[in-house]
């Protein structure tokens, strides 16, 4: 072989180990540039998180007094329509009762008519 040759075939075997070496570097590189962009979005949404964690913690007390406040207002609710059945029932004996007194009263006057024209 001759030399000439001998020396292309070198420099093509650096000229790819360079290529080679400048490619390994590069995604390297991108590597890096990847891992901290994920590392930044990863901190980004840890701190979301953290607030949302915090938001939560917030909510619950306010969550448990409006619990507990429409608890006693459905408490209170059953308690006034218990008490309008009540006076709903009341009302239809009243009403029974001034059907009842107005036959009575009815039978009375015709009763005391008869009598008057007796007199």
């Amino acid at each position: 072989m001759s030399v000439i040759a001998i020396i292309a075939i070198v420099v093509a075997a650096l000229i790819v180990l360079a290529l080679v070496a400048v490619y390994v570097r590069r995604r390297v590189e991108q590597r890096q540039v990847l891992r901290k962009r994920l590392a930044s979005e990863a901190t980004g949404h840890r701190q979301e998180a953290d607030a949302h964690a915090t938001r939560a913690q917030e909510l619950g007390p306010e969550a448990e007094a409006l619990r507990r406040e429409a608890t006693e207002q459905a408490a209170s609710a059953e308690k006034q329509a218990a008490r309008a059945e009540e006076l709903g029932t009341r009302a239809t004996q009243a009403e029974q009762q001034i059907s009842h007194e107005g036959q009575s009263a009815g039978r009375h006057d015709e009763k005391a008519a008869e009598l008057e024209e007796k007199l």
